[in-house]
């Protein structure tokens, strides 16, 4: 059974840091994507970032302007996102995603979220 748990959310002031952590389990990954979508409240879910369990380049929605980073362990079976210079408009539920077809802002596999909380 597929397995996606994140971590590393909390409540920052405007202009911190966050880095949020996503243990995969259950299956191989290998040409996957891995990657992160988040919901704000009275909004749908939007895609935020991807990277390929293999290797590769990564991809990001527009509004993160290099202030957000994907990467990923394999060792460990974990991805990440480096958030920096959080605005209060990144307030959201971060959820990881795996799937084939991510990029399509589709996915398989969700795990249940983190709140990420920008105070201005």
């Amino acid at each position: 059974q597929v397995q996606l748990v994140e971590s590393g959310g909390g409540l920052v002031q405007a202009g911190d840091s966050l880095r949020l952590s996503c243990a995969a389990s259950g299956r191989t990954f290998s040409n996957y994507y891995l990657g992160w979508f988040r919901q704000a409240p009275g909004k749908e879910r939007e895609f935020v970032a991807a990277i390929r369990w293999s290797g590769g380049p990564t991809y990001y929605a527009g509004f993160v302007k290099g202030r957000f980073t994907i990467s990923r362990d394999n060792a460990k079976n974990t991805v990440y996102l480096q958030m920096n210079s959080l605005k209060p408009e990144d307030t959201a539920v971060y959820y990881c995603a795996a799937d084939l077809s991510i990029l399509a802002g589709k996915s398989s596999y969700w795990g249940q979220g983190t709140q990420v909380t920008v105070s201005s």
